[in-house]
């Protein structure tokens, strides 16, 4: 497996070996002991699976307290997918990374404890699925405003299929100190 560093540090872009013949492909999702190498060291307690349609838009969505850290891959379709550095003092602070995650490129991304997640299909469907290092807690769920234009996140659809939820977003901005994490 390839990780590379992105321009958020702790956020890794995985790329894994992949084997293929005439019958198809194999490889490896997660590896303990290699993940331990690249930094990270994290047990997985919930793994999540979402279907979704062309042009929708999950997120920005974090929990605190309970920050979960988030391994995501794609197994069918493509996403455009974003971590958002929110860890107070963080000098990345506000800062965003985005990188397409597919079936076809079989990248997963790993998005520490501490930033935002969100993802919006490019493909007809989509079926993304993430492995979270702390368990869901709705008391704990927030949403950043997915088109806060503090961030200036490039999403690929002008004008994706939101849920109410996430329409309802906070501005970053606006969010209470106490409210992020550290």
């Amino acid at each position: 497996m390839n990780f590379n560093k992105t321009n958020l540090p702790g956020v890794i872009l995985i790329e894994p070996k992949v084997f293929s013949d005439n019958r198809g492909f194999f490889m490896e999702t997660f590896q303990k002991q290699l993940y331990k190498e690249a930094g990270i060291d994290h047990e997985f307690v919930q793994d999540n699976l979402s279907y979704s349609k062309k042009g929708t838009l999950r997120g920005l969505h974090y929990q605190y307290p309970n920050s979960q850290g988030k391994l995501v891959s794609v197994a069918f379709g493509s996403v455009f997918d974003v971590a958002v550095d929110i860890r107070k003092g963080s000098p990345t602070f506000g800062n965003w990374y985005g990188v397409e995650i597919s079936a076809e490129n079989k990248r997963h991304l790993w998005i520490p404890p501490g930033f935002a997640h969100g993802f919006c299909v490019t493909s007809e469907t989509a079926v993304f699925v993430y492995k979270c290092t702390d368990y869901y807690n709705q008391q704990a769920e927030h949403t950043i405003l997915w088109n806060d234009d503090t961030l200036s996140i490039k999403w690929p659809f002008s004008e994706p299929v939101v849920s109410g939820k996430d329409t309802q977003g906070t501005p970053l901005n606006k969010i209470a100190k106490e409210n992020l994490p550290e």
